[in-house]
């Protein structure tokens, strides 16, 4: 079974992974709902603009439906009988914003983010052997695991909220004897119509609330996926720089040697800081907002778990766990571009230049001054990304949640 392992360990390292598989996650997935952000590459016309419709049409239908839910809130929210019902849908509304201003974002910096990517195309190992020294296997590895579980959590929590009532009342109808077929959503919407009477104007509805939500899932999700591609690539290389520059050895080479290294290295470094600089430009504002929607998101659901019943609890604390976890992650990245360029100061310390010129000395000095201050993603008002911002984010959190207990109980 080891041999098996180790096999199978050595096989995965030897394989050539392109740039493209380690994007194909977010890009298919994105897909889904009909977004593409390679649609100006594509010679066919017709799936592209086909696309498009599917992605404008699925937006159109779900922002209908977040009129909805503002519209169920505010005609809740004016009375504290009724405050428990608007606390219920304040995290789906959150959660939508979050989604739009995402998908919002993404649209604006489109060809921003694209030639991102196409720069990290460019820096990325192809041969076999580069690939082995970057550890790319490790990082693909590493980085689908996480959004995996990530995406499964999310879309887990709107699957539910949409499924659940149409599966609770299936059963009940049809193996439990009941007399009625209940006709309930998964959210609370407040419908210009009359929704539940009429068989065929219920299910043409709730299956329109289960596309928003799946629309939603996606674009709330793809966006943090596109953010930890990126910077699993980013810190793929500062390690790589890292290592490289510990492993060297200045007095086996000439000075002329040593200095042409440190200038390779210098220039090499540089790009991946201006490309971690543009990954910062391009996802910090959407950041900032994603922390201040998260954290009100977080509170009503934590509310929601203290004070609702069983069946409730079960999907507010799904709807909780995932809304932690997506924090949690953007810090995890955010901590991990950090460390990995801080890394580049040490290695260069750590290296044997006592045998060097004074001129390398010197040069290798302006390398450790440069990374006193690591690449880093940093929203307007907040500290760098990183575990710290994840604590402050919770404990935003639960500010709003003490609040809003004393609130309603108060």
């Amino acid at each position: 079974m080891l041999f098996r392992k180790r096999k199978q360990q050595q096989q995965d390292e030897n394989e050539v992974r392109t740039f493209e598989d380690l994007t194909r996650f977010p890009m298919t997935f994105y897909k889904t709902i009909g977004e593409d952000l390679y649609s100006d590459r594509d010679p066919n016309l017709i799936r592209r603009y086909l696309l498009r419709f599917y992605l404008i049409l699925g937006f159109l239908n779900f922002n209908a439906y977040v009129v909805g839910e503002i519209a169920y809130f505010i005609v809740h929210i004016t009375s504290t009988t009724t405050l428990l019902e608007a606390t219920a849908v304040a995290p789906c509304i959150g959660f939508s914003f979050m989604a739009d201003f995402k998908q919002f974002g993404l649209t604006v910096n489109r060809k921003r983010l694209v030639k991102l990517l196409d720069d990290l195309k460019e820096i990325f190992p192809m041969e076999a052997e580069s690939q082995r020294v970057y550890h790319v296997a490790y990082y693909q590895k590493h980085m689908n695991r996480v959004m995996t579980l990530f995406t499964i959590l999310c879309m887990t929590y709107t699957s539910s909220f949409s499924f659940y009532p149409a599966i609770k009342s299936t059963i009940k109808y049809y193996l439990m004897g009941s007399e009625i077929f209940e006709r309930n959503y998964g959210f609370h919407i407040q419908f210009p119509y009359d929704a539940e009477t009429d068989l065929t104007v219920y299910w043409f509805s709730y299956w329109g609330l289960a596309h928003c939500a799946y629309v939603a899932g996606v674009s709330y999700v793809c966006v943090d996926l596109l953010l930890i591609t990126t910077i699993t690539q980013l810190t793929m290389h500062f390690n790589y720089l890292a290592d490289n520059l510990e492993a060297y050895d200045g007095g086996e080479h000439t000075d002329e040697e040593n200095i042409k290294y440190l200038h390779d290295l210098v220039v090499y470094h540089s790009r991946a800081l201006d490309l971690s600089e543009e990954v910062n430009n391009i996802f910090s504002f959407l950041i900032l907002w994603n922390f201040i929607a998260a954290s009100l998101v977080i509170c009503f659901a934590g509310f929601q778990i203290t004070a609702s019943n069983v069946e409730d609890i079960v999907l507010y604390f799904i709807f909780f766990s995932a809304s932690l976890v997506q924090v949690f992650v953007v810090c995890y990245y955010g901590d991990e571009m950090i460390s990995s360029s801080s890394r580049i100061g040490h290695a260069a310390f750590n290296q044997n230049w006592l045998p060097c010129s004074s001129k390398y000395k010197r040069i290798l000095k302006y390398i450790i001054m440069r990374s006193q201050k690591p690449a880093s993603i940093r929203p307007p008002t907040f500290p760098p990304i990183s575990f710290n911002t994840f604590m402050k984010v919770i404990s935003m959190s639960y500010q709003f949640f003490a609040l809003l207990r004393t609130t309603y109980y108060g």
